[in-house]
């Protein structure tokens, strides 16, 4: 009986190992025609095997809906109808944009031809080429028509390293100035968007132009990320297709299989936030040889900040300890920072960092921040307000070092007094004698 117990405990356990999950559901709503959902199966299979319960639903269909009484029904969205026109009047722009302000990930899969994705990219700055140009690149050489293109995948903490290229047809875009944009695969240097029909003259004069009108280089972005300060994450592709199964299952030009499979794996990792989380737990202050936070603290006192933050394992389901950030700041703020000092994790304690600063020689209300920030991982935000206030009045010290001077004149005058004083009233008083004069 009890073999039997441990055989269906470890059996458990294998099966929890093999499943991924996100860390905020498991949910997934997909908006694509049910004549194309057979051209991605690889895709949703993948999906399916991590443990995700998929729902489709037709770009027209008025249920199941996105949201229902200001609550998101599903955890995660993939809008993967880029040529359909007209949607439902549900999946509308402003849908869209409220299903991330109530922590919904969504990605969003763009195309060459004109639709409400169109004037969604350019809510999150995102600049679209005019309809009708995807990229074209003529090199490598290879017998795919220009449109078709394979791309090398970079080094990102999002993607598995050693990827090999993957295929993309479709829509180029390039980034405005929002800072929470997050790119993860870039269009070729010898690549360009332009009409296919268009000729080398026209793109030489564009050139010759200053490059107004040349869409081309590495500033395009073919799928890129978008993380708000809530927390949830929009995901735009430039085209469905590199998730499709003939470009998953299509050989590169010089020899064995495209990338396409496992760059959607990771990029569904991260889409659905199973990858690159991260959470404070807990965060806590106080004076040296001390435990208990104070209501206060006075100028120039030793304080101890600590933090503890965890990373989201996908495998086993939770958040985890985590010590590998290496440049994490603490700032100690009075409208400007007064102390910016590094956050180090503490050794032989997971997900532990401290530091220990003094506080400034000012008085007022400060604030311990820590705002970290960086491409693609979840933002951190903690801010707790003290008072930081001057000694009391039994607070400073007896003597002052820099005031022996003044202790020193003060004595000498008080002992000059003194001295002086003593021999004024010791010393002899002498009568003086009058003389008569003699007439």
């Amino acid at each position: 009986m009890l073999g039997l117990y441990t055989l269906i405990t470890v059996l458990f356990c294998l099966l929890g190992l093999t499943e991924a999950k996100s860390s905020t559901g498991d949910s997934v709503l997909v908006i694509l025609d049910p004549a194309a959902q057979e051209n991605y199966s690889i895709f949703f299979g993948g999906l399916r095997e991590q443990g995700y319960k998929l729902t489709f639903r037709a770009p027209k269909d008025e249920k199941p809906v996105l949201i229902e009484d200001d609550v998101p029904s599903f955890d995660h969205v993939l809008m993967l109808a880029s040529d359909t026109k007209n949607f439902a009047k549900d999946i509308t722009p402003q849908n869209i944009v409220q299903l991330l302000s109530l922590n919904t990930n969504v990605l969003i899969a763009l195309s060459p031809k004109q639709n409400i994705f169109t004037s969604l990219a350019s809510e999150f700055s995102l600049i679209l080429p005019p309809p009708g140009t995807p990229l074209i690149s003529h090199f490598p050489e290879r017998k795919d028509p220009l449109t078709v293109i394979p791309v090398q995948v970079p080094l990102a903490p999002m993607l598995t390293p050693n990827t090999p290229p993957v295929w993309f047809s479709g829509v180029p875009f390039a980034f405005g100035n929002s800072p929470l944009f997050v790119p993860i695969l870039n269009a070729p240097v010898e690549s360009f968007a332009a009409d296919s029909d268009s000729t080398p003259d026209s793109l030489v004069d564009a050139a010759e132009k200053g490059g107004e009108g040349l869409w081309a280089g590495r500033q395009l972005g073919l799928v890129a990320g978008f993380q708000p300060s809530e927390g949830a994450r929009a995901t735009f592709v430039g085209s469905v297709e590199i998730l499709s199964d003939k470009f998953a299952k299509k050989d590169l030009p010089t020899s064995g299989k495209s990338g396409n499979a496992q760059f959607a794996r990771d990029l569904a990792a991260w889409a659905f936030q199973e990858s690159l989380v991260l959470r404070i737990d807990e965060t806590t202050h106080h004076l040296v040889n001390k435990t208990e936070p104070e209501e206060h603290y006075t100028t120039n006192d030793q304080i101890v900040y600590t933090t503890y933050i965890s990373r989201f394992n996908p495998t086993t389901g939770a958040f985890e300890p985590y010590s590998g950030l290496t440049d994490l700041q603490l700032e100690f703020t009075m409208l400007d920072p007064h102390i910016r000092t590094a956050l180090p994790s503490i050794a032989g304690e997971p997900g532990k960092y401290e530091v220990t600063f003094r506080a400034p020689d000012r008085h007022g209300v400060f604030k311990f921040v820590l705002n970290y920030k960086r491409k693609g991982w979840t933002y951190l935000n903690s801010a707790i307000t003290v008072p930081v206030v001057p000694p009391r009045h039994d607070g400073y010290p007896r003597f002052l070092s820099a005031a022996w001077p003044y202790y020193v004149g003060a004595i000498s005058t008080s002992v000059g007094f003194f001295l002086f004083s003593a021999m004024w009233l010791a010393g002899e008083v002498r009568e003086t004698k009058k003389v008569k004069k003699t007439e």
